[in-house]
């Protein structure tokens, strides 16, 4: 336990509070069991220890424990949990939760016999935690963190700390709000940045190898998360990534069922429920029209990458500036509304506003005198009456 808690120590004493993800202040720290799940590299162990430095005392009293520490080659996480708590200690920080193999049930247990004990456990976004050996669902407080969004790379990436817009103040109020962002931003340059390599916080560790290292991310969530999640064997994974690299080089992808199950020679069934895994890992996103039914064995209408940056990384030399702004617009739209395909138009938002995507010049004909209707435009920085610049949508957390 000595060694735990000196490695924990060291791991909160080094880490910065220069920025943090917006979810630090949104989760209610006060709940005795909170997961906290998102994509590999979007700032979960990070999240976690910023939380331990900034809120937490160093008397011991809290540890922080990643799971894949060789403690657990011969100890169990309830073990661990008994010898902490009767050492005095009160919160306990478990991270990568999903790499344990009978971790629902031991945090039951942990839950149920330890009731002055917290614990906060980060996962995969592939795992749900009310699919477990044992239902966490009604005990345990879940949280996504999603890919960095546009306004927190512009702090990140420049220092400069701006607030967040609603849906509806950006609708509403949005030459207002562009107003105000432009006079201290540049947006569009750094909107051109950010599609390309800003969505995860580890561009800070070098722009240039940044692509290189998210399309090692993407093969790790392959070949270690969802292998160890859903027990899935080399030759499904080397399916999916084929499935992936098709998705990846088409402009944007509108699934072809029986085709897509030829080239892949993964089954139709198999081929739906691939579809809802990846969507979980943030590798994909799916999109249906409003009242089609959705669910693991609905056929998407519509399907897109999780964000523009891993169309750089896994299309290659087959971007298009039109998919990078669709994808932009619902990865940043998905987390606070309900994103579906418009009849006319490119997405219907909250069954109610319908938005066209497109460049500097492009019309509104196609919306043209239907209610509650917007032309969202690249490469602008300021909007007129229903026209907004895309950029924009990216201060919504």
């Amino acid at each position: 336990m000595e060694r735990l808690l000196i490695n924990s120590q060291t791991k909160v004493q080094r880490v910065s509070l220069a920025f943090s993800r917006f979810l630090l202040k949104k989760i209610d720290w006060s709940q005795r069991l909170i997961a906290i799940n998102g994509a590999r590299g979007a700032g979960k162990t990070t999240l976690l220890l910023q939380y331990a430095k900034k809120y937490l005392k160093t008397d011991g009293s809290s540890l922080y424990i990643s799971l894949d520490d060789l403690y657990f080659m011969e100890h169990s996480i309830r073990e661990l949990a008994e010898e902490f708590y009767l050492a005095g200690g009160q919160v306990l920080l478990l991270d990568e939760i999903h790499k344990y193999p009978n971790w629902s049930r031991e945090l039951k247990l942990i839950y149920d016999d330890f009731p002055d004990l917290k614990v906060v456990f980060t996962s995969s976004s592939i795992l749900e935690i009310y699919k477990g050996e044992s239902d966490l669902s009604r005990r345990a407080v879940s949280y996504l963190l999603p890919e960095l969004s546009f306004r927190e790379f512009i702090e990140l990436e420049t220092g400069i700390s701006l607030p967040v817009s609603s849906f509806d103040q950006i609708i509403e109020n949005h030459v207002d709000l562009s107003s105000r962002l432009i006079g201290e931003i540049q947006p569009v340059s750094l909107f051109q940045k950010y599609s390309k390599w800003g969505a995860y916080p580890f561009f800070k560790e070098g722009k240039d190898v940044y692509l290189d290292k998210l399309r090692k991310t993407v093969q790790l969530i392959l070949e270690v998360d969802l292998m160890a999640v859903e027990n899935m064997d080399y030759e499904t994974v080397f399916k999916l990534k084929k499935l992936i690299r098709l998705i990846a080089t088409s402009v944007p992808f509108t699934p072809n069922v029986s085709e897509l199950s030829q080239k892949t020679g993964i089954s139709r069934p198999s081929l739906l429920r691939a579809f809802d895994l990846l969507e979980r890992a943030r590798i994909l996103q799916t999109l249906h029209k409003p009242n089609a039914g959705v669910g693991a064995l609905t056929k998407p209408e519509k399907l897109y990458l999780s964000n523009s940056n891993l169309l750089y990384a896994l299309g290659e030399e087959n971007v298009n500036v039109g998919t990078i702004r669709e994808t932009f617009f619902s990865n940043q739209l998905k987390l606070v509304s309900t994103v579906n395909l418009a009849d006319k138009g490119d997405f219907l938002i909250n069954e109610k506003w319908r938005f066209e995507i497109g460049g500097r010049n492009k019309s509104s004909k196609q919306i043209k005198d239907l209610p509650d209707s917007f032309v969202v435009r690249d490469d602008i920085e300021m909007g007129v009456k229903n026209i907004i610049p895309l950029w924009l949508f990216g201060f919504l957390y």
